[in-house]
């Protein structure tokens, strides 16, 4: 659906208190989708982007490989200088409604390997520009932002979470800017 439309099934509330909040209430780099392969959720977003594939040794070592970063259109050449961001940082999940799940639901969230963005490994400098801001207050450069305001809105859908007024306005801007954007995206229970 066009990412004006998705937008507007994102329900606006004010962001929830902060308070109880911290990474460790999202178990998150578990032992991913193939225990038995050694490569925890991080290392297999890692692989499952790579463009060139790295060499894989034992315990997952990642050597070799070649990355794209959306956030700053940059090449990385070293799986070790790669952060796997979530695309709702964790802190805004919480914000936005996931103070109020489970511990099961909330590492599900913080290990989602079920829709193409929710985790995307990008440059640590990116990732750590971005932190836990939410679209009013950062963005990625200009080349990125169509697909990044898509991917963000998706991701809100996706675990049905709530949005702000602001990151709303900065969405609803973005969509704007981006008239062909579209959305696609599957709910979780």
């Amino acid at each position: 659906m066009p990412l004006a439309v998705a937008l507007a099934w994102v329900e606006e509330a004010p962001e929830g208190p902060r308070a109880g909040y911290s990474r460790e209430q999202f178990k998150h780099w578990n032992k991913g989708l193939d225990p038995a392969d050694g490569c925890d959720t991080r290392k297999e977003v890692i692989l499952a982007e790579a463009v060139d594939v790295p060499e894989v040794g034992p315990r997952c070592a990642l050597t070799g490989g070649r990355w794209w970063s959306q956030y700053d259109q940059v090449w990385v050449t070293s799986a070790s200088s790669l952060d796997v961001d979530h695309m709702v940082p964790l802190a805004e999940a919480w914000d936005s409604g996931a103070a109020t799940w489970s511990a099961a639901r909330r590492e599900a969230y913080a290990n989602d390997q079920g829709a193409p963005n929710s985790l995307i490994a990008v440059s640590g400098s990116s990732n750590r520009s971005k932190s836990d801001k939410d679209p009013s207050a950062w963005l990625p450069v200009p080349a990125d932002r169509c697909a990044y305001a898509a991917d963000w809105v998706a991701d809100k859908l996706r675990w049905q979470l709530t949005a702000d007024a602001a990151e709303r306005d900065a969405l609803a801007r973005l969509s704007e800017a981006c008239p062909t954007s579209t959305v696609t995206y599957e709910r979780v229970p």
